[in-house]
């Protein structure tokens, strides 16, 4: 048995997060001492080996509890956590895609700043542009053909016209 120092060192989850794990469920309640501290069995800082893993993969707290299930099944089918993966997979580069989206409307804009000293600044202006896109009513939306009519194409070709 260790105590929750120990467990944490042991599987790289701290102290406070064996706590938050064990309060919300995702780990079951760790044995007591008589003084009331926790003890954790080589089992369970596998089980926050394995937890910290797929935190640092991007697996929500609910992704992982149906995960923790899947391990400890012995009777489980591969596939399913196939499936869970790959369904992840497909999710991050989503944000992937809109991360760069961002990235790439920010640099569009900065490069239209002159970054002096003078009060007027392209970027304030497209942040006050694309607050009042998002606020109007949207039309419906085409299929993009191509990447030529995505929001943020759409965008640069404006700041290109300028």
């Amino acid at each position: 048995m260790m105590n929750i120092g120990q467990a944490a060192s042991f599987s790289g989850v701290s102290a406070k997060m064996i706590r938050y794990y064990e309060q919300t469920g995702l780990i079951p309640k760790a044995l007591r001492t008589e003084a009331g501290y926790r003890l954790y069995s080589p089992q369970d800082a596998n089980a926050l080996g394995f937890i910290r893993r797929a935190r640092d993969l991007g697996f929500s707290v609910e992704q992982i509890s149906e995960l923790l299930e899947l391990w400890r099944d012995r009777d489980r089918v591969s596939a399913v956590v196939k499936a869970m993966a790959l369904t992840h997979v497909a999710g991050l580069k989503a944000k992937i895609a809109e991360l760069q989206a961002m990235a790439q409307t920010l640099e569009s804009l900065a490069s239209h700043c002159r970054g002096n000293d003078r009060p007027d600044c392209p970027i304030i202006a497209g942040l006050a542009e694309l607050n009042a896109l998002a606020a109007a009513p949207q039309a419906p939306r085409r299929t993009p053909r191509f990447g030529l009519d995505t929001p943020a194409s759409a965008h640069q070709r404006q700041f290109a016209e300028k």
